[in-house]
């Protein structure tokens, strides 16, 4: 009896020791909590992180909370971020550094009522588009210049409406075209009662102007620390795995997602929905970086004309370090 006690004392005495020597880590959200952030959610459900020895915490976003100023102000270790404007902040002085790139393809467009006359991006001038800030407006603007349109509202031009998130101007007759994404927005327009022939879409991937978008980032001077960068490589794995599972069992992920959206405001039907198109963008990446991807979002930035998001071909803003431990 004594040595069974004994050895379920070391036993818990183990644990507790595990228990506290999980590395502790937040990863920081561009956007509520959805399928569009599947994968961390099932790497962290399914224990891929424990296994990993992190504990993760994944700190939702929203409206108000921009991730570059949470990681700027330590809120954060890892913040996931479209690559405009990471880049622009790094132009800025923010030295942002992107270790991985889980979303292979852009999900962007902008989808137009058919019944305002807009069949192609030659009957844009003119129109009223709504447009998301706080970041997301680069690649629009990019897009904008390559094409020759202005965006400040004068003839021959756009006038540029900053849209909420949301679909309101659509719907409410405010705007000809808005900002959607191919797993969100474009959805609740659906839902609002349109059909998809009562609109045309313009996918940011088909014209060329596509820009990565939910990639993880941490700042620069923290890759100097290796026992941080090791910390770095088992969450990329882990997160990639749970990527990897999502893919495969996109209704599964999306029940582990609405478990853990605290707010209630998920569907089970919209989240559905959204991880299957989610899937579609994480297909075909193990995490790494693509040079190619990289350097076509660099040249769509700085193919702005006179008014380029960014103005110098970045140096070091981003890194394949952390994605070759974690493949090997």
């Amino acid at each position: 009896m004594k040595n069974k006690l004994m050895g379920a004392l070391a036993a818990l005495a183990f644990g507790a020791v595990s228990a506290q020597a999980q590395e502790d880590l937040t990863l920081q959200l561009k956007w509520v909590t959805q399928a569009q952030f599947a994968g961390y959610y099932v790497a962290l459900e399914n224990g891929f992180y424990k296994d990993e020895g992190l504990n993760v915490t994944i700190k939702p976003g929203g409206p108000d909370v921009a991730p570059t100023q949470v990681l700027a102000g330590g809120g954060a270790d890892v913040v996931i971020d479209w690559m405009p404007s990471a880049l622009a902040a790094r132009e800025k002085g923010l030295p942002l550094v992107n270790i991985a790139q889980p979303f292979k393809s852009s999900g962007m467009m902008l989808t137009c009522r058919a019944d305002s006359g807009v069949k192609s991006p030659s009957d844009f001038p003119g129109r009223t588009l709504g447009v998301w800030f706080f970041g997301n407006e680069y690649p629009f603007l990019s897009w904008m210049s390559s094409l020759g349109i202005a965006t400040d509202g004068s003839e021959g031009g756009v006038t540029v409406l900053k849209q909420g998130f949301n679909v309101d101007p659509l719907l409410q007759g405010q705007a000809d075209c808005v900002s959607t994404m191919t797993y969100n927005e474009y959805w609740q327009i659906i839902d609002a009662g349109l059909t998809p022939e009562d609109l045309v879409t313009f996918k940011y991937e088909d014209q060329g102007v596509a820009t990565l978008e939910d990639g993880l980032y941490v700042l620069e001077d923290r890759l100097s620390d290796a026992v941080f960068s090791d910390e770095l490589v088992r969450f990329v794995r882990a997160s990639m795995k749970g990527w990897k599972w999502a893919e495969e069992n996109p209704d599964a992920a999306a029940m582990i997602v609405l478990e853990y959206d605290e707010t209630g405001a998920q569907t089970e039907k919209h989240q559905k929905r959204m991880m299957r198109e989610v899937a579609k963008l994480t297909a075909g990446s193990n995490g790494a970086l693509a040079a190619t991807d990289y350097e076509r979002t660099v040249a769509t930035l700085m193919g702005g004309g006179s008014d380029p998001v960014i103005t110098k071909m970045p140096e070091g803003a981003w890194t394949s370090v952390i994605t070759d431990a974690a493949l090997n």
